[in-house]
């Protein structure tokens, strides 16, 4: 490698020949360049360096970029960062208020509409630029530089709760190892005189007191804060350091738990569906979910939240995707890669659902149970005074209240209903219908921590099922925390040049101390808050920019070219269509649509009053929407502010960075009008103009077009990339 400009002159003035064996080191060199990958900077003094994409390096130091050390690390990687807590708890909830099994059918053509469209879109340019989000876009347009800010931003926000969600899990995995389960019924209270249950829990149940009072200890409005939550504030610090630990070495690290917290939930999760399966109603459950309400597909309110479902299924926006990308060999068949993951993350949220409605079913049909034993005493102390006992069907014994079976109780309230119309509504009997308890429909937390641990109490051998689940539901978290955190971390690494491990351990303390605000005693109004208002619009925003930045800015021609030579092949004609006109306006519509949803519906939380044992919707008060606006702002803040700074020259366009390949190598260009041709490397001149950067690294010579000096030039090679020069116009990548 050149150090001066005398070694520049002499590679200038010297022709490099070379042997079949050189060219064949040359080669097999490349072999590695899957596991390793280096930046060559030129610096101001024209000599030039080799920066570690990832570590950062100090003058006169070689570090390498990491890479993934197979395809099933990077693979499972992807997996993990896609497939998350959504899967199970919001896909669901989905189905089953949007019509069931109907809800597949929207929500598989978004999912090829948008979902894989975009996932490939985002694998393409972070293996074709082999940068963070920061890098990538910056290349793309350095006016859009913000994007990949952005990106940052609404990364960090979701981080800053997200680990809070796998804190509440790690708190219920830890308190798992009982029997019977501390869930399992309500506590009694002893005083002098008598023994009573705690009346919270009386008047709602043993599993929605544990959750909001012994777990969050919760207060009754966001403004009174109450303190911190010791036992959350510990699970909240043994998150992070779990996070920290994994990421310090960056994927060397985090790949290899990746076997791990990948595999583990698809282990757990057929476990439970066969478990389910095997206990009475489970299919009752697994019925009602696929029972299709068709006339429901027809909403333009389903096809929003399928659209936002897919969106988010698929981690659009937040950096990660693009993070793992660009430590891919550049020949990697990502189109591939994007159509795998999208079905491995549908099919899982489809695994999911049916493990959720078995456990339901299952759940529904004991709850169904006690409302008939319940109604039927009530039955049997009306005989006589309401009811006349010549209405109950000779066949049924109600001296045996045990022994009254559903079809039995459903058969008297026909016979009762029947004869007592006027009068039917005052007697106070439910009809005890499964469908109505199936309908009862769940989400997120309440799904996780109330309605599944539950049905969990029911089970044999519940503290053994009940660990499993929460252990499945932290690595569903820690899956998808490792690509949030790496896309933070991989863009500012790449951007600045900082120590990974530095940066890691910088960013989970700062994410610790902010963390805090969630595990003080009104922590979940914080965490509703900022799971509504920190990612949705700032994302839809960072997307569309995205796409339109990649269509029609850097131009679709040019991107299918670029495809065409990481790839070998150029890709179906139906993501030239995509990508430029469906695609953008599709995000537009969901963007105008999000936007419209949130203006209309005013900014509130469901809180849960301990008087009353009962949620109660209440609104934010004014600091609380000034936040909620802020966190909206401050996520979307960088893209105008970035663009400011381009447009009005207060940040010269020519300081930005372009990268082009070598082999598997980034070379890191710095325009610098003026400076001698011998001194630099590549600055946007002819073929026959650009010096060699790496003389005696198995250059080849040819003679240009208009002949004269030789141009270099390398064969395809293994990788088919060659040496890609700077504004060569038989390249497809001539504007590197």
């Amino acid at each position: 490698m050149p150090k001066n400009s005398k070694a520049v002159k002499r590679e200038l003035d010297d022709d490099v020949t070379e042997s079949v064996k050189d060219l064949l080191s040359n080669e097999d060199a490349c072999d590695d360049s899957f596991k390793k990958s280096s930046l060559i900077v030129d610096n101001h003094d024209g000599e030039g360096k080799e920066c570690d994409v990832e570590e950062g390096g100090s003058d006169g130091e070689e570090e390498e970029r990491p890479a993934w050390n197979s395809k099933l690390q990077y693979i499972l990687a992807q997996v993990g960062f896609s497939v998350g807590l959504g899967n199970v708890w919001r896909f669901p909830y989905l189905c089953q208020k949007n019509g069931g099994g109907a809800y597949l059918v929207p929500y598989l053509i978004l999912l090829i509409l948008i979902g894989i469209p975009l996932f490939f879109l985002e694998l393409a340019v972070g293996q074709r630029i082999r940068r963070g989000s920061i890098g990538v876009w910056n290349y793309i347009s350095p006016r859009l530089g913000g994007i990949g800010f952005a990106s940052c931003v609404v990364c960090f926000f979701v981080a800053l709760y997200y680990n809070v969600i796998i804190s509440w899990s790690l708190f219920y995995f830890s308190q798992s190892f009982q029997q019977p389960l501390p869930w399992h019924e309500c506590p009694l209270v002893k005083n002098k005189t008598s023994t009573y249950v705690v009346p919270e829990c009386e008047k709602s149940s043993a599993t929605t007191y544990y959750w909001y009072r012994q777990a969050l200890d919760i207060s009754d409005d966001i403004s009174e804060g109450g303190g911190l939550n010791w036992k959350m504030t510990v699970c909240l610090l043994v998150a992070w350091s779990m996070v920290c630990l994994a990421m310090i070495k960056g994927i060397q690290s985090s790949g290899k738990v990746m076997y791990f917290s990948s595999l583990f939930p698809y282990v757990v999760l057929i476990c439970f569906l066969v478990r389910a399966l095997l206990l009475k109603g489970s299919l009752d459950g697994i019925r009602h979910m696929f029972t299709p309400k068709l006339e429901i597909m027809l909403e333009a309110k389903v096809w929003r939240e399928a659209a936002t479902q897919v969106f988010f299924a698929l981690g659009l926006g937040f950096g990660g995707v693009i993070a793992f990308s660009s430590y891919n060999k550049r020949d990697n068949n990502c189109h591939f890669d994007a159509v795998l993951v999208s079905f491995i993350n549908f099919f899982t949220s489809v695994l999911a659902t049916l493990v959720v409605f078995a456990v339901l079913g299952f759940k529904a049909n004991i709850m169904n149970s006690k409302c008939v034993a319940l109604n039927t005493n009530k039955i049997v102390a009306l005989l006589g005074n309401g009811i006349e006992h010549s209405l109950i069907p000779h066949h049924i014994n109600l001296t045996q209240v045990s022994q009254v079976s559903v079809e039995d109780y459903h058969h008297m309230i026909e016979i009762i209903k029947g004869v007592k119309e006027d009068d039917y509504q005052k007697l106070g009997l439910e009809s005890c219908s499964i469908t109505d308890e199936l309908n009862k429909a769940v989400q997120g937390t309440g799904l996780a921590f109330i309605a599944f641990t539950e049905a969990m109490t029911h089970f044999p051998a519940s503290p053994f099922w009940s660990v499993m689940f929460f252990l499945m539901l932290v690595n569903l978290g820690l899956g998808s925390m490792f690509g949030t955190i790496e896309g933070i971390l991989t863009p500012l690494i790449d951007t600045f040049k900082v120590r990974k491990e530095f940066l890691t351990v910088g960013c989970c303390v700062l994410a610790f101390s902010i963390g805090l605000l969630f595990v003080q005693r009104s922590g979940n109004y914080y965490v509703a808050m900022f799971d509504d208002y920190s990612a949705t619009l700032p994302l839809l925003i960072v997307v569309v920019l995205e796409n339109v930045a990649i269509a029609w800015l850097y131009g679709i021609d040019k991107f299918f070219e670029d495809l065409k030579d990481m790839l070998g092949f150029r890709p179906y004609r139906f993501y030239y269509y995509m990508w430029k006109y469906i695609t953008p306006i599709l995000l537009l519509v969901l963007l105008c649509s999000s936007f419209i949803q949130l203006a209309m519906t005013p900014p509130s939380y469901s809180a849960w009053i301990e008087e009353e044992a009962a949620e109660r919707t209440l609104r934010f008060p004014p600091w609380g929407i000034v936040v909620c606006i802020s966190l909206v702002v401050m996520a979307i803040m960088p893209v105008p502010v970035v663009f400011c700074l381009r447009y009005f020259n207060i940040i010269d366009d020519n300081t930005s960075t372009t990268v082009s390949y070598k082999k598997g190598r980034i070379i890191k260009e710095s325009a610098r009008p003026g400076e001698d041709d011998d001194t630099s490397l590549i600055h946007g001149k002819s073929p026959s103009e650009a010096p060699s950067p790496m003389p005696g690294n198995s250059i080849y010579r040819k003679q240009s077009g208009s002949g004269g000096t030789d141009a270099d030039t390398a064969p395809n090679g293994r990788y088919g990339i060659g040496y890609l020069m700077a504004d060569m116009p038989d390249m497809p990548e001539s504007d590197l």
